[in-house]
């Protein structure tokens, strides 16, 4: 087993400083796997200073897995030969500003990120989108590539999955891991659809042992939807401990083949209504270490499809709006 390349975007911020010591205590690929941590932050004096700090921190906590740590401004330096490439950092949504030009300005980082996996990752690299919006972001840096397969890349709605699994637990007053086969369509977004239509409780339906089903349309939906501004009004900041979190999940998930069923972003190949080439949350199931197969063919019903359909005409009015960087 050699060293693995492993790249981190944003590394100095909130969801980097919980995300890193995890990644290097072996949390994410094994504890016995080796690893060469490349660090990138933007070219901001402060920011540099501040990943600097991070990795002053990492040294001083003598991961015996780290054979290496680089911080970078760079991305073709931490990019390169990269088996595993984490695009957590993305330009937060400022006061007043439209959703539209999030998408633009973030559209223009992911294009350049795009370029440098393309030109410098490993063939094989994994590329994992967290910096939102997720999906559209991986969909641009997909059509950047010219080597590298679009199937090499995924976005998160783990934290959507997870956040829906200690829902549905609280509310049935068991165990989270009691939870199973929660799903999650369409955009990481309030539009995002999590299917508790299918999910199973102590191994029976969902929805059998929540007999309040107008909770599960009303409430339940909602409050996952909505649950990171909720985080936001309650800390003032965002989400990071539990972003940290779900990307560990979702890699560890894509990391290791198994028959689990998990909620990834990939791009559509038309299944459950979503546009085709559109970036889409999807069931999928791991078939070797950063390859994964649609699972298709799961029935809903009116009410679930009139919920995965206002998610895909949201992601097409995305890729409507970042046209010309695609």
């Amino acid at each position: 087993m050699g060293v693995l390349k492993v790249a981190v975007t944003g590394a100095a911020g909130q969801i980097g400083y919980s995300l890193l010591p995890r990644i290097a205590a072996g949390e994410m690929f094994g504890k016995d796997q080796q690893l060469d941590l490349r660090l990138l932050e933007i070219p901001v004096e402060q920011i540099q200073k501040a990943l600097h700090g991070v990795v002053m921190e990492l040294d001083d906590c003598a991961f015996p897995l780290l054979t290496n740590v680089t911080a970078t401004d760079d991305a073709r330096v931490a990019f390169g030969d990269a088996d595993w490439i984490l695009l957590v950092g993305s330009k937060p949504r400022g006061p007043g500003m439209e959703r539209a030009d999030l998408l633009k300005d973030n559209g223009r980082i992911f294009v350049a990120q795009g370029d440098a996996i393309d030109e410098v990752a490993a063939g094989g690299v994994t590329i994992c989108v967290v910096g939102n919006p997720c999906n559209t972001n991986a969909m641009i840096a997909a059509s950047r590539f010219k080597r590298i397969s679009p199937t090499r890349i995924t976005a998160m709605t783990r934290l959507d999955q997870n956040r829906a699994s200690t829902q549905l637990a609280q509310k049935a007053g068991v165990a989270v891991t009691d939870v199973e086969n929660i799903i999650i369509y369409g955009n990481h977004s309030p539009t995002m659809f999590a299917d508790f239509l299918h999910a199973k409780i102590g191994g029976a339906p969902a929805t059998d042992v929540i007999s309040d089903h107008a909770w599960l349309r009303e409430d339940f939906l909602p409050k996952v939807g909505k649950r990171g501004a909720e985080i936001i009004a309650a800390r003032g900041l965002s989400s990071a401990a539990s972003a940290a979190n779900a990307l560990i999940d979702h890699v560890k998930s894509l990391y290791t083949p198994s028959d689990t069923i998990h909620s990834v972003v990939c791009q559509s190949d038309g299944s459950y209504g979503f546009a085709a080439d559109v970036w889409a949350s999807v069931p999928v199931r791991t078939v070797a270490s950063g390859k994964y197969e649609i699972i298709t063919g799961v029935a809903h019903d009116e009410f679930a499809q009139a919920k995965i359909d206002a998610s895909n005409d949201e992601l097409v009015g995305e890729r409507e709006t970042v046209a010309e960087l695609l």
